[in-house]
């Protein structure tokens, strides 16, 4: 049977948890020390449990806006009918030897199959996809519209807010179907398996050299099937720019 003393002591233990029910039962011995009990923290912890008190376990940290897309933006739904009618993007990681992993983000013009520019950096957030993007823009022009998975880059308000300024819309993908967005995650496909797989880069600066020369290769010398064995390059020049 539990002594009166240990029965205050429950008590006080009880009103502080209630007080405070994110706290565990080491900040409650120092609580109930600071009110003059003379206790340790097994003690406390022992009657702490037999009270079933517990710490709640924390809220998932949400990582920021939740997917927004959808199986009516998938290329199949929504192709590109003419030269920056459509744009995608997405990532691809690498790794240099002086430096660790990097990261690029590779742009396509849907139409005509054309590698836009690639972005080589360590760390890119959506600050930098919206400099690049600035920089592909004034380069080859504004898209209707451009696609992307749900990555947290893509869907953040300063890469939001900057394409609808731009007027350019927006549309993603459902969320863990990457074949909805065909064209560059054939192309970053193909540029590990023809470039990230057998070269190895010394340093970021090479990687860039590197990449860039593989995006005129592409686009200039390797004839396509999906264009009838015309260059990226050669078909978009044989068209209309339309936007």
């Amino acid at each position: 049977m539990e002594s009166f003393e240990e029965q205050s002591l429950v008590e006080a233990m009880n009103k502080l948890a209630e007080a405070h029910p994110r706290w565990g039962y080491r900040s409650m011995t120092k609580l109930l020390k600071d009110q003059g009990w003379q206790v340790n923290a097994k003690r406390i912890e022992r009657l702490w449990r037999l009270e079933g008190h517990r710490v709640p376990p924390s809220k998932a940290k949400k990582s920021g806006q939740k997917a927004i897309g959808g199986p009516e933006n998938a290329a199949r739904k929504r192709p590109a009918r003419w030269v920056n009618d459509v744009w995608c993007y997405d990532f691809v990681s690498a790794t240099v030897r002086r430096g660790g992993p990097i990261r690029i983000l590779n742009v396509l013009d849907e139409y005509s199959r054309r590698s836009l520019g690639s972005r080589v950096a360590r760390s890119i957030g959506a600050t930098s996809v919206v400099k690049h993007l600035e920089k592909l823009f004034e380069m080859h022009g504004l898209p209707r519209a451009i696609r992307s998975d749900n990555g947290r880059e893509f869907i953040s308000s300063t890469v939001i807010s900057f394409l609808v300024a731009q007027k350019v819309n927006p549309i993603f993908i459902e969320k863990g179907k990457p074949q909805q967005n065909p064209f560059i995650e054939r192309f970053n496909g193909t540029m590990r398996r023809d470039l990230l797989n057998v070269e190895e880069f010394n340093n970021i600066t090479e990687a860039r050299v590197l990449i860039d020369a593989f995006n005129l290769e592409y686009n200039t010398e390797r004839p396509h099937r999906g264009l009838g064995m015309m260059t990226p390059h050669a078909f978009a020049e044989s068209r209309s720019v339309v936007g």
